[in-house]
């Protein structure tokens, strides 16, 4: 299951960069080169749980994802995209507030 969630967050990575969105590497925190960054930003815990539930639906049409941290920029607007993308609502508690991702929208308006 490992490597279809990642091979699924690559076809995702690939699908934004054809759309003109590109990784915001301005989130990672290690002293990475170019796709080294990219690929950090591919383990962060909301996209691992994003991609989970995409792959495992069983006809659900929602996605719940909770953390305990704050989601960061890049995983945001990742998971705006994978909604549109695969059209699913996908909701995401953060430790401030709950964000409902849907056509490629976040109900916080982009204030996270």
């Amino acid at each position: 299951m490992s490597r279809e969630i990642y091979e699924f967050l690559d076809e995702i990575r690939t699908e934004m960069k054809l759309a003109g969105c590109y990784p915001d590497t301005g989130f990672v925190l290690q002293d990475l080169d170019g796709e080294e960054q990219e690929d950090s930003l591919c383990n962060h815990s909301e996209k691992l749980a994003v991609a989970f539930g995409v792959l495992n639906l069983r006809g659900e049409s929602c996605i719940r994802v909770f953390k305990n941290l704050r989601i960061c920029g890049d995983c945001h607007n990742t998971i705006k995209f994978v909604a549109k993308f695969v059209g699913l609502h996908i909701i995401v508690r953060d430790s401030l507030r709950f964000h409902h991702f849907a056509d490629g929208l976040c109900s916080c308006g982009d204030f996270w």
